[in-house]
């Protein structure tokens, strides 16, 4: 039997290294580049056309923008802004897809194969990128506000992750000098700032009570309200036996409890310090979100996790590794229900759900659940989830009924007189 193999969903002109899903308009917006070094690689953003042809999950390029000198090394969505951090800055992007206008005939003449910049526009100096029409669709992307979010001594500097906060009116950064700073959105003013570990910020997510959690290559993780620390997580109080290896935290994401509206948990990904001969597991543990005590851990494997995404429902975790590995995992249990061995040949560098809300459900057709994957080596991979067979309650409740009375019958047989 051949070893499981995902498909590939779209392939780009240069390294992948974030992506996003819009609901709303069932858009895949994935991003990266070569960055400022000329060797002829581009950045940009794409933006893929998401769509069910022949039962089967397609993408198309709808737009791209570039990015210049740029590469888009993470992103955060909210509604129809786009986070986008670039180098140690981080630029905010506007996408709005509408239907297109005119007749047939006016729309068969705007057609081209590619991205179309409007008439009269370039896209370097203008504000306002590309236009694409694609199938009736139009699509329009702005830059808006730009700002710098890492500062340091070191000479790579970088903004290393972005998320928005649970209403979508600020931002919170954090990189390789170790700061937490949040901002403003659209205008991007800074509204706080603080040294939240000593060495680079790894991942933070922000739940929606406004408490923050970081994670950095120190070995530690923190609770933050704004500035203030509230707690230190030690997920090794309860964990397994280590044998004198160091960890450090490499993820961390909150995510609902399913069928629980105000129920939230916080998982995060442990991976050894430090590159041994003979690799250790990394594990996932799941936290209780309001005492933020550990609540299970378990092993994930040998590869080192890269990234880590939750299910818009809570309900699934997806696991991206160094070696190129996906995997899928059931929230609740931490059991893995999903495994592919170097899907891609490089670093899977992010991994997304399909949302639930929108056209997620439309898209998903008969599938359970449904990640993307993007890595350096240009390729964005859908894995599918087949959905699992359960019996109904009211099967099982007609089976239970009729084995009593299989069981009375025979006991009668076998004892007349019994009943």
């Amino acid at each position: 039997m051949g070893r499981r193999q995902a498909p590939d969903l779209y392939r780009a002109p240069f390294p992948l290294y974030a992506l996003r899903v819009d609901p709303s308009a069932g858009l895949l917006i994935v991003a990266g580049g070569g960055g400022a070094a000329k060797t002829g690689v581009k950045n940009g953003v794409h933006f893929l056309q998401l769509e069910q042809i022949d039962g089967r999950l397609s993408a198309s390029l709808l737009h791209s923008h570039d990015t210049e000198t740029r590469a888009t090394m993470n992103l955060a969505l909210a509604g129809d802004i786009l986070a986008a951090g670039q180098d140690a800055h981080c630029q905010l992007l506007r996408f709005r897809p509408h239907q297109q206008k005119g007749n047939k005939a006016e729309r068969a003449g705007s057609k081209e194969q590619g991205p179309q910049s409007r008439k009269g526009a370039a896209p370097a100096e203008k504000k306002w990128g590309a236009e694409t029409q694609r199938d009736g669709v139009e699509l329009k992307v702005e830059n808006l506000q730009a700002v710098q979010t890492d500062f340091g001594l070191q000479k790579d500097i970088l903004q290393k992750v972005v998320c928005f906060n649970h209403d979508n009116t600020m931002i919170a950064t954090g990189g390789t000098d170790g700061h937490v700073r949040v901002w403003k959105v659209p205008s991007l003013e800074k509204v706080l700032e603080f040294r939240a570990h000593e060495d680079e910020i790894e991942d933070l997510s922000l739940g929606p009570d406004g408490k923050l959690v970081t994670v950095g290559r120190d070995r530690k993780a923190f609770v933050w309200q704004k500035d203030q620390l509230v707690t230190q997580l030690h997920w090794e109080e309860n964990g397994p036996n280590f044998a004198n290896t160091p960890y450090r935290y490499r993820a961390c994401r909150f995510g609902q409890v399913p069928d629980q509206p105000t129920g939230l948990r916080l998982f995060t990904v442990q991976i050894p310090y430090k590159h041994l001969q003979q690799r250790p597991p990394c594990y996932l543990t799941a936290w209780d979100a309001s005492t933020f005590l550990p609540l299970r851990t378990k092993s994930c494997g040998h590869e080192a996790v890269s990234c880590l995404s939750v299910s818009e429902s809570g309900t699934f975790l997806g696991l991206g590794t160094v070696t190129g590995s996906v995997a899928i995992y059931i929230a609740f249990s931490l059991q893995r229900l999903y495994y592919v061995r170097e899907s891609h040949s490089f670093v899977v560098t992010d991994v997304a759900f399909l949302p639930e809300k929108g056209r997620g459900p439309q898209l998903l057709g008969s599938h359970e659940t449904a990640l993307f994957s993007v890595a350096a080596d240009s390729r964005c991979r859908l894995h599918l989830l087949p959905s699992r067979r359960s019996v109904p309650v009211w099967l099982l409740l007609l089976l239970c009924v009729g084995l009593i009375i299989v069981t009375i019958l025979l006991l009668q047989s076998a004892f007349p007189g019994f009943i």
